[in-house]
């Protein structure tokens, strides 16, 4: 008897609960928030509340809550790869060959992969008026490092660098947009064959102004110790030959490079004859000084840049070994 009072119990009060239970059928969370640094510890918070009325047309919308813009700072960081300002055809301009021969694509090597308009790879850019400074020499990467722990990336995307030095968004003429609050961070520039480079401190960034990070500049301090090779203009640059991607440039020895040139060149499709002087053409990370050609030996051979780079550095001055490793001077887990 009692076991069928309880059950009856159960069923009328799930009844009521059916009839008398609330139901929201359309809903978001609209939120705000923001981010500060206080003493070296980053602090983010949001605040928010359950929208239930929402309306909107074609052209409008209306919400209640509180809505949070995408955050956005404004960067202009300048920086010369060494590999393009080799024998370069114009003094303080980096050598645009990709571009200029077809062979720059429209879609970043980069995780992001974003994809730009082909017009802006034109002479003079999208417009066809634009000076040759600004013409396109390659893509880039760049980042956001927290200002308490600079191994962490606050924010990472593509850009694109033209022949003068500047980094630029993805219509080749504006400066970077990056997503993220406005503080201090470290500023990171990487490439896809050179060593990547980092500020040495942190950079205050703001959406009311331009912050200029002229890794060019010899008196910019870079994280590290010879991040960057100078050019005999006087300019710094990225050292080139990382051409396997492991954040070391060597000739020779247990993580060289040259070898992944010598493969990449006899693996070649055209290479039906196995020839180390086989020259193979298109935008690949082997092509050393991005002239669109890649050669492990003979007329105009790659290694031989790697092999300069590493007997010339400052910290192999005395036994000048080629089995030297050059690192990349970036903080990593």
């Amino acid at each position: 008897m009692n076991l069928r009072i309880c059950i009856s119990t159960l069923v009328i009060l799930f009844i009521q609960s059916l009839v008398n239970a609330q139901s929201i059928e359309k809903f978001s969370i609209d939120a705000g928030g923001a981010s500060t640094t206080v003493g070296g510890i980053e602090i983010l918070y949001t605040i928010g509340e359950v929208n239930v009325q929402e309306y909107s047309t074609p052209s409008f919308s209306v919400s209640e809550g509180f809505i949070n813009a995408n955050l956005k700072i404004s960067i202009d960081p300048k920086v010369f790869l060494q590999g393009p300002s080799l024998n370069a055809s114009n003094p303080g301009l980096m050598n645009d060959i990709l571009r200029s021969d077809d062979k720059l694509p429209v879609t970043s090597p980069y995780q992001d992969l974003v994809v730009i308009n082909a017009s802006v790879l034109n002479d003079g850019g999208t417009s066809g008026f634009g000076g040759t400074s600004d013409d396109i020499v390659d893509w880039v990467w760049v980042e956001l490092r927290a200002a308490n722990d600079n191994t962490k990336m606050v924010n990472g995307r593509s850009a694109l660098l033209q022949r003068d030095g500047d980094v630029v968004d993805l219509d080749g003429l504006t400066n970077l947009t990056m997503h993220a609050a406005p503080t201090n961070y470290y500023v990171v520039v990487k490439h896809r064959n050179h060593l990547g480079v980092m500020s040495a401190s942190t950079i205050g960034l703001s959406s009311n102004s331009v912050a200029i990070v002229d890794f060019k500049n010899s008196g910019f301090s870079t994280f590290g110790t010879n991040a960057q090779i100078q050019l005999t203009s006087g300019d710094m640059a990225l050292w080139a030959g990382d051409v396997n991607n492991d954040g070391v440039v060597q000739y020779v020895g247990d993580t060289p490079d040259s070898p992944s040139i010598l493969s990449f060149v006899l693996n070649d499709i055209g290479n039906v004859l196995n020839l180390p002087t086989h020259s193979v053409s298109g935008y690949y990370t082997y092509d050393v000084n991005l002239n669109g050609t890649t050669q492990y030996s003979g007329l105009a051979p790659d290694t031989p840049f790697i092999l300069q780079n590493v007997l010339s550095h400052p910290g192999n001055s005395i036994l000048n070994l080629s089995t030297y490793k050059i690192e990349e001077q970036l903080p990593e887990h």
